[in-house]
């Protein structure tokens, strides 16, 4: 998963409905239906077993595509099955290991230190909290929303990786420019039961046909509804 980039401003014609906010509720109602049709299949990419597995993927998926953590992966967690044992690392040993992901120095802290608070504060247990997650160095918000959801199935949030902050932009989901605040204007446009889902679906449209150059609007599943200003038809 790669990190947000800014998404050129668009314009947006004024509703012509006496009640916006209820063709806006619909509109966002139609974007979810079409996209759980497009990518019934949808779900995280990165591979593991448990999560604690997860979470070490997921740190490191950042600035990273989802097919080279996939790479590294497996033979991480065979040389390093445990919490335990990555607390144990010294950070240049895992610097080595995780060299190509890119920015291995950083990760690495950051998961020497996760797996050390795991296993001190939360007995070699991922804590299933997002005010537990968020204490782990190198976690926040969108990592512990990965985690969360995809680990223990529990929608606190809506995971914002680039593919979900360009597409919740181009589609006039959400107007700001930080994933924090993209993620609170998607929790309040969908429904808690859907954030998990909703994620996945982004992230597989942002990949198959939503690019952040030439997007194939032609196949888009939700082009009629998508006003953007980088259109492509």
């Amino acid at each position: 998963m790669k990190s947000t980039a800014a998404v050129g401003q668009r314009k947006r014609k004024p509703a012509k409905s006496a009640s916006p906010a209820v063709s806006a509720e619909k509109r966002v109602g139609e974007i979810a239906r079409r996209l759980e049709k497009a990518y019934p299949e949808a779900k995280c990419a990165l591979k593991h077993s448990n999560a604690f597995q997860l979470l070490v993927a997921t740190i490191l998926s950042a600035q990273c595509t989802d097919e080279r953590v996939n790479k590294v992966t497996p033979g991480l967690f065979q040389k390093y099955p445990t919490p335990k044992d990555f607390a144990s690392l010294r950070q240049e040993v895992l610097e080595q290991e995780i060299h190509s992901t890119g920015f291995f120095r950083n990760k690495a802290k950051s998961i020497i230190g996760a797996a050390q608070k795991i296993v001190k504060d939360y007995k070699g247990r991922v804590p299933e909290t997002m005010e537990e997650m968020l204490t782990l160095p190198g976690v926040a918000r969108k990592t512990a929303n990965v985690v969360l959801g995809t680990a223990f199935g529990k929608a606190t949030g809506v995971v914002v990786d680039t593919h979900v902050h360009r597409i919740a932009r181009r589609l006039d989901l959400s107007r700001e420019k930080t994933p924090e605040k993209i993620e609170q204007d998607l929790m309040r446009l969908i429904p808690q039961s859907n954030w998990i889902d909703f994620a996945h679906q982004l992230i597989f449209h942002g990949r198959r046909c939503c690019m952040a150059r030439s997007p194939q609007c032609s196949a888009c599943p939700v082009e009629d509804l998508c006003d953007s200003a980088d259109k492509t038809v």
